[in-house]
């Protein structure tokens, strides 16, 4: 077992190089550091390395390898099973790195580990551009592409993977890799989808599409007692939708913390304007939802929709898209 002295020698040893931040458990800002979106997961690392740039990462990685601990890699923090962060081991926090630049000559994105979905939307729909993201803003890019990524979007554009035309990994032995359908094209037919683990994911280039700035989108609310007869029709409309408009139907408790069940359909039409009033027409006709905020609205906003509600508040159980 690696003593906490050891640690603390090796903290020092790196103190001269390394950018960002290596915390201990006694270091002011570990608790916060270690905390992850799933406020049920509890873990303490060893150490935190807060990196800064690609050569923090060479480092923490080489480190954990010197001390013989395991390792977890946090980029947005969001997954429910923790696998973010670690007991006893070395967490790679990614968060500081928060690099993003748009080339609308080739119309990609090159964005770091750190990055969430917020922000590279932010910065992508400048210019009316977007890549499939995840449907909750504060996700990491990485934990969500590496892991397929679905979003408002897979329905015309696919899944997040399936718009990575690169990404840069540093590897188990501290080696900075890119993998590309030209460069290592196994490794990276593994991190698009064949596994975990294959190394340190630092930066990813994404191909954007035209999407936006509005789109035609929002969320359409009826009571809990409604929730078979509207299930059953999403399970029905969702049969003849066109490839721009993706649903998802689930029960939800209101997002004001009474508690009150509801059933809802959220939905995106990343179409024309026109085209998505056109497609929406049947959700807002059926019953009598006491919310609809479905309409033009600003893309950025629709993905910061389920930002709103507590973390017990959604339960999304079913999704649509071509």
């Amino acid at each position: 077992m690696t003593s906490v002295s050891s640690v603390a020698d090796a903290v020092i040893d790196l103190t001269n190089t390394f950018s960002g931040q290596l915390l201990k458990p006694a270091d002011v800002g570990y608790d916060e550091a270690r905390t992850v979106h799933n406020g049920l997961v509890d873990k303490r690392p060893a150490l935190i390395a807060r990196c800064c740039g690609v050569a923090d990462v060479v480092d923490a990685v080489n480190l954990t390898s010197k001390l013989g601990l395991e390792v977890a890699v946090r980029g947005g923090g969001h997954n429910v099973a923790g696998r973010s962060t670690i007991n006893g081991g070395v967490m790679i926090d990614l968060m500081p790195m928060q690099g993003i630049h748009v080339d609308l000559k080739t119309r990609t994105a090159h964005a770091q580990g750190g990055v969430t979905w917020a922000k590279l939307n932010r910065e992508t729909q400048l210019h009316g551009l977007a890549v499939t993201g995840g449907v909750v803003s504060s996700t990491g890019i990485a934990g969500l592409t590496l892991g397929g990524g679905v979003g408002w979007l897979m329905g015309k554009y696919g899944l997040a993977l399936d718009n990575l035309r690169s990404v840069e990994l540093v590897s188990a032995e501290g080696k900075i890799l890119r993998a590309s359908k030209d460069e290592e094209p196994d490794l990276f037919w593994g991190v698009r989808g064949g596994g975990g683990n294959f190394g340190v994911a630092t930066s990813f280039e994404y191909q954007l599409h035209p999407v936006g700035p509005t789109i035609t989108g929002g969320l359409i609310a009826h009571p809990f007692e409604h929730a078979r007869d509207l299930l059953r029709f999403f399970r029905d409309c969702t049969a003849s939708l066109p490839d721009e408009h993706v649903i998802f139907g689930g029960l939800i408790h209101a997002p004001d913390g009474s508690g009150t069940k509801l059933a809802v359909i959220v939905t995106c039409d990343c179409g024309s304007l026109t085209a998505g009033e056109k497609a929406m027409r049947s959700l807002k006709q059926f019953g009598s939802p006491v919310m609809d905020t479905i309409g033009p609205v600003p893309y950025c906003q629709l993905n910061g929709i389920s930002m709103r509600p507590s973390r017990r508040a959604c339960s999304i159980i079913g999704s649509r898209a071509s």
